[in-house]
């Protein structure tokens, strides 16, 4: 998506969720409707910095009048977060991405488990009340450092459905993850999904594996470090097709910064490989993909790579641009 093809959007309400969290209600300029979603997706906010920034979408995904995000103020924040809470004010106008989701829900599940970290809590949310809506079966495991860090819990208390609260400073710890999730047995009809911490993912992803859970889905926040693969080439040719441009990127340059200098129309959001904002279709030669969105069969099938941090294992890449 090009800057031309944002929405404009204005805020609606700014509302305090818990320690640190808001919650920004958007509305479409002009009334009207903005763009259906599903449960999982987000959405990329224009900041007045400058900066683009994701954040998921919490309430129901019935609701086309509105988006509604949860943002943290991340005490390591590099300005996102940061201008959301100290520069966003009520009747700010924003230009504002259509949803994508990485992260979608399997409606067809016999049960779900959604494990939420902290402000992970809000994709879940969204998957949980529209589990409730279709009438199916599953339960949320919610876990924060304390009750005055979470946020959306009366919302969560609303759907008068299954959850476990657990809260690190009243259990003494962080919360057992194996014990958690072995309450129900494997199941390959079963779907589990988890967003938080990344050392929250990390562990839910090892005993999900070890316990036969086979439908384990993860969101991440923050980027996980991919080390290049072995035989990743320093440099390669890469054409961008519909363009007709040709360029070769070389040791002390990277795809990234190669694209960004050519003004490629290619949205960059996160610059992290975690957003999803800048996939990218590969019409020949094989990327080496280093981002956090892509499953591992997507990354086999070489269809797509998201460019702010994938590199090439072939002499010649040639991109859908």
């Amino acid at each position: 998506m090009g800057a031309s093809d944002t929405l404009q959007a204005w805020i609606h309400t700014l509302r305090h969720e818990a320690d640190d969290i808001i919650s920004v209600e958007l509305r479409p300029v002009g009334g009207g409707e903005f763009p259906a979603f599903e449960a999982g997706a987000h959405i990329d906010l224009h900041l007045p910095n400058g900066m683009v920034r994701s954040y998921s979408l919490v309430n129901p995904s019935s609701e086309r009048h509105r988006y509604v995000v949860g943002v943290l103020r991340d005490r390591k924040s590099r300005g996102g977060s940061r201008c959301v809470h100290e520069q966003l004010r009520v009747g700010t106008r924003l230009a504002i991405g259509a949803p994508r989701n990485n992260f979608p829900l399997h409606e067809d599940a016999t049960h779900s488990v959604l494990l939420a970290g902290g402000i992970g809590v809000t994709p879940l949310l969204c998957m949980a009340r529209r589990l409730k809506a279709l009438g199916r079966p599953f339960e949320l495991i919610y876990c924060a450092r304390s009750r005055a860090s979470a946020a959306f819990v009366a919302d969560i208390e609303a759907l008068d459905v299954p959850v476990t609260w657990h809260f690190d400073d009243e259990r003494g710890g962080p919360p057992d993850l194996r014990a958690l999730l072995a309450r129900r047995a494997a199941s390959n009809t079963e779907h589990y999904y988890a967003c938080g911490p990344a050392v929250m993912l990390d562990a839910f992803e090892k005993v999900c594996a070890e316990l036969g859970h086979a439908n384990a889905h993860i969101e991440r926040f923050a980027a996980v470090e991919v080390a290049a693969a072995a035989d990743a080439r320093s440099t390669f040719t890469v054409e961008l097709r519909r363009s007709g441009r040709t360029f070769e990127v070389t040791p002390d340059t990277t795809l990234h910064q190669c694209l960004i200098e050519l003004k490629a129309g290619v949205p960059f959001s996160c610059e992290e490989g975690i957003c999803g904002s800048c996939e990218t279709r590969v019409l020949e030669g094989e990327p080496d993909h280093r981002d956090s969105v892509l499953t591992a069969a997507e990354r086999a099938a070489n269809r797509s790579m998201m460019v702010c941090v994938s590199g090439c294992r072939s002499e010649r890449l040639v991109l859908d641009l």
